[in-house]
């Protein structure tokens, strides 16, 4: 869009030392380097790879997509690539951040299955701080430090890594639990994270559930059971979840303007994009973009 200001994207830069797509970082280093970056990390910014913030000292909120979310010492913050997000520059809490790339996660997802990285955000019950147990922390911890180690190595293993980060998400899996995907089979539970990726690709062209369906090769009675198993929320509303997150982040982060939103969510008419916002948020565009600038 032409004349609009954006939302930092930030790309993931590789450090010199060989890296498969996989960083560790401590926050007092992103703290001290602010001023250095493109971007104001205490800022709102799109992420363009996923990021695991495990908090070590303090307490406060983390900022992702419109919502504060409290964390505290043995906490780990998740955050999805596209994702928009601000790091907690008032508290300053200690701890590391782990930067993950897509084709990282894509090199060891054939053979071990990572559930993190399906995009859950869009499921209302779903929340993205993780407590973990004083014994999970400490095997947490050794982890880290381990992956770490092997990434400052002049001869880094990139499989080693592989393993031990894979170690690690298995780890905060189970003791995240499964209540997102208990009542699912594999299959089922493939169908539905196929689902709410194709919702990222194609929610600008179709808010219809049974469009959807028709690109999964099932029937919509199908994919709505799937859903509601899965999230306890039909297809639909999956569906309206994502297309008024994406119209927040426009508002807000992006500085669109409410008609050239409405055209570019696939509105044929302003006034129907209003009431359709109003409608889930309960204010109209304009009245949203005033309650939540930060």
């Amino acid at each position: 869009m032409e004349n609009s200001p954006e939302v930092p994207k930030v790309e993931f830069r590789f450090p010199s030392v060989g890296n498969p797509g996989l960083e560790v970082l401590e926050l007092a280093d992103l703290y001290r380097r602010q001023l250095q970056y493109k971007h104001d990390p205490s800022k709102p910014h799109r992420v363009k790879f996923h990021c695991l913030i495990y908090i070590t000292q303090g307490e406060g909120a983390h900022f992702i997509d419109f919502n504060e979310h409290q964390y505290q010492a043995g906490s780990f913050i998740f955050v999805n690539k596209n994702q928009i997000h601000a790091y907690d520059f008032v508290n300053r809490p200690q701890g590391k951040v782990m930067l993950v790339t897509e084709e990282f996660i894509d090199s060891i997802h054939a053979n071990i299955r990572l559930p993190f990285f399906t995009p859950m955000h869009l499921v209302s019950s779903y929340l993205p701080v993780l407590i973990l147990t004083p014994s999970l922390q400490e095997s947490c911890e050794a982890l880290m430090h381990e992956i770490n180690k092997e990434q400052n190595n002049l001869n880094c293993n990139n499989l080693l890594v592989q393993l031990l980060f894979s170690t690690l998400l298995l780890k905060l899996t189970r003791e995240r639990g499964t209540d997102h995907f208990k009542h699912l089979s594999e299959s089922r539970a493939q169908k539905f994270a196929q689902f709410l990726l194709l919702i990222e690709q194609h929610y600008t062209v179709t808010r219809e559930a049974s469009v959807y369906a028709d690109m999964m090769h099932i029937t919509y009675k199908s994919l709505n059971q799937i859903c509601k198993l899965a999230s306890n929320q039909t297809a639909k509303q999956l569906i309206d979840a994502h297309l008024i997150l994406q119209a927040k982040r426009k508002l807000i982060v992006d500085s669109y303007q409410v008609q050239q939103l409405a055209y570019q969510l696939g509105f044929d008419e302003v006034t129907n994009f209003v009431k359709y916002f109003k409608r889930h948020t309960l204010l109209t565009p304009s009245q949203f973009k005033e309650c939540f600038k930060r």
